[in-house]
């Protein structure tokens, strides 16, 4: 019985203890680059769309990625001068609906905490139903939404429009906000640039509250 109860309250401890642990944003990010030895200048302007200059929405993740460029060593060229770079970004986000099938065990004889057990006509005062008694195996139906969200990043040469790198972040989750993944995405994109290329690679960044 002791036994029973230090298993028990090892592993309540355990689930409490992932119970606080905090969340996590997990990208799949996957980088293509060309990137050269040197550059003659940092400097970079936005390409934008026609619907993306109009777009508050896009802006704000602009805001984002100049940020991360800006953590890197780039900056955006003003007005006057000439830049080298040019950077660009599109996103999407898509829901599907998904149906999970999964076990649940059950005890036919639980009525109360382990550690006291109770009274059962066929086996007694303090029998132990987890000893003693077969589970009872019940398949339960779990649907949600699941989010795919995707983030395109590219860096090109003014000049030529050759492009010297492109990232790919995807993320999947049941959160249906873009706008609260994005900030995370945006820092995945850039967690290791340049990185190596072609080379798909996990980012896991915890949630901040």
């Amino acid at each position: 019985m002791k036994r029973w109860l230090i298993t028990y309250l090892l592993a309540l401890s355990t689930l409490l203890l992932g119970g606080c642990a905090s969340s996590t944003i997990k990208s799949n990010v996957t980088a293509f680059h060309e990137w050269p030895e040197t550059l003659p200048s940092k400097a970079y302007v936005f390409e934008r769309t026609k619907e993306q200059n109009d777009s508050l929405e896009y802006r704000n993740y602009e805001n984002l990625v100049r940020t991360e460029l800006g953590r890197l060593g780039f900056m955006e060229a003003p007005a006057a001068t000439k830049p080298t770079l040019k950077a660009s970004l599109n996103y999407s986000i898509s829901g599907r609906d998904v149906r999970e099938v999964y076990p649940v065990i059950l005890n036919p004889h639980w009525y109360g905490p382990p550690w006291r057990g109770y009274y059962s006509p066929f086996h007694g005062p303090f029998y132990d139903p987890f000893w003693f008694s077969p589970p009872i195996v019940e398949h339960r139906v779990s649907q949600y939404q699941l989010f795919t969200r995707q983030l395109r990043i590219a860096l090109s040469q003014m000049a030529d429009g050759k492009k010297l790198y492109e990232t790919t972040v995807m993320s999947e989750g049941t959160n249906p906000s873009l706008a609260a993944i994005m900030p995370y995405m945006v820092r995945s994109a850039f967690a290791d640039f340049p990185g190596k290329n072609g080379v798909p690679h996990l980012v896991e960044l915890k949630v901040e509250k």
